[in-house]
């Protein structure tokens, strides 16, 4: 609100002598279905305590911390150098892009992609998941999504329009029994069905069953499936994430989202595909279309480099994550935490010993974190109540960070020589 000499909560006569009526901005009823975003309290204190010149350890955020390779990094300065390059680009991306991420699929999972009609550039998975939803569900729609949560998955049906029903993703046995009774029960039946392998920020993981069971009850019951894979570059001790699109019939009945950002580190370049489904990548493109004119050329051109010749490199980054998860796993075991390592992706799911919750939740619990041992972490209740708990810790810092992190937190709670010890017996959880 404003008067004429633009003072903030005043009002005034007009040029004319009228009075004036304190000017409301009025919101669209979709920003008011949202909460307060959680972590914004971490944040806040976060952002705060670096300005005051504080080295704060931040395992909040899936943040990659390590650069591309060099010859990606060249591409797109050279790419950038060339005028023909500087214009508007197709909202779907360049076509020799999504040939190559065609033939990623073939190559690692064996999967034929129309990469004229099945496969779509986008700013991130992200970006793609929220205008694809936009396109797919409207009022009076519901969506399953697995909870835990990852906050998009929730709020992007809500900013559509629709309903949300989250079901617990640890068994993940059980999340399909539960898709299947609602669709018996409901109506009108669920539309669309999300699942998230390696699931962010609970890091389950599944085997290809999973997919042939979720592709045949989708065929029963008539719902899609977007199947949100960011992290499938990174799978630990020999494990390989599955994709949904390897299942027979999945391209029937939906399609799956992949990211450039991890295992490539191109988190701030925004490359994320859509691949499956003809009708669904077409209402995607014609929602993108009203939004968007694509990403930069230079990027395409260099992510074409990236997916054409760093396999190795993805390779060994996912072994740099995996040698983080370990430090930071066994670290905080010796702080006597019980704690399951992941299978896949970039962050640590860590039940949160009991001791420590007697008089706080795990919001409370993470700001003291962060207050006195200068450690920044993700409270579960951050992705909804099923992750009160539990903390995310992103293994985004080196290994040496890693253990000062972990010696810190050990310092806060009291445990200072339990921390730094090397015990030859896994401490019980507390």
């Amino acid at each position: 609100m404003a008067d004429t000499n633009g003072k903030p909560g005043q009002t005034g006569p007009d040029s004319e002598g009228e009075q004036l009526k304190p000017f409301r901005i009025q919101l669209a009823e979709r920003i008011n279905r949202l909460p307060q975003y959680v972590l914004a309290r971490v944040n806040a204190l976060l952002h705060q305590k670096r300005r005051s010149g504080q080295d704060v350890i931040d395992l909040g955020m899936g943040n990659p911390s390590d650069p591309p390779q060099d010859l990606v990094i060249d591409k797109l300065a050279e790419a950038a150098r060339d005028p023909d390059n500087h214009g508007y680009t197709h909202a779907t991306g360049i076509l020799n892009l999504r040939r190559e991420i065609a033939a990623k699929y073939f190559k690692k999972y064996g999967v034929h992609l129309d990469p004229e009609t099945e496969a779509l550039v986008s700013l991130g998975s992200k970006d793609a998941f929220s205008h694809l939803v936009l396109a797919l569900v409207g009022p009076g729609d519901t969506a399953i999504v697995p909870a835990p949560s990852y906050p998009a998955h929730v709020y992007a049906v809500i900013l559509a329009g629709g309903n949300v029903m989250p079901f617990e993703i640890a068994d993940p046995s059980k999340y399909l029994s539960e898709i299947a009774a609602a669709c018996e029960h409901m109506y009108p039946k669920p539309k669309l069905v999300v699942a998230n392998f390696p699931h962010n920020p609970s890091a389950v993981t599944i085997e290809k069953d999973f997919w042939i069971e979720l592709v045949k009850l989708s065929r029963r019951y008539g719902f899609m499936v977007i199947s949100d894979s960011a992290y499938a570059d990174l799978g630990f001790d020999g494990y390989v994430p599955p994709s949904f699109l390897a299942a027979a019939g999945s391209k029937e009945v939906g399609v799956e989202l992949t990211t450039m950002s991890k295992g490539y580190n191109m988190a701030g370049w925004r490359v994320g595909f859509c691949c499956g489904n003809s009708e669904m990548i077409r209402a995607l493109a014609t929602t993108k279309a009203y939004y968007d004119y694509g990403m930069f050329k230079p990027i395409q051109i260099a992510a074409i480099m990236a997916l054409r010749h760093t396999d190795a490199a993805v390779e060994a980054q996912a072994k740099v994550y995996q040698g983080r998860r370990d430090v930071l796993c066994q670290g905080l075991r010796r702080l006597g935490w019980n704690i399951t390592e992941p299978r896949a992706g970039m962050f640590v799911w860590a039940k949160v010993p009991k001791v420590y919750l007697a008089k706080t939740d795990t919001m409370g619990f993470a700001m003291k974190l962060l207050e006195e041992a200068n450690v920044a972490v993700s409270p579960g209740s951050g992705f909804g109540q099923t992750g009160e708990g539990y903390l995310r810790l992103a293994l985004v810092e080196n290994e040496n960070r890693l253990r000062q992190a972990v010696r810190q937190i050990g310092r806060c709670l009291g445990q200072v020589s339990d921390a730094e010890a090397e015990p030859a017996v896994v401490a019980p959880s507390a």
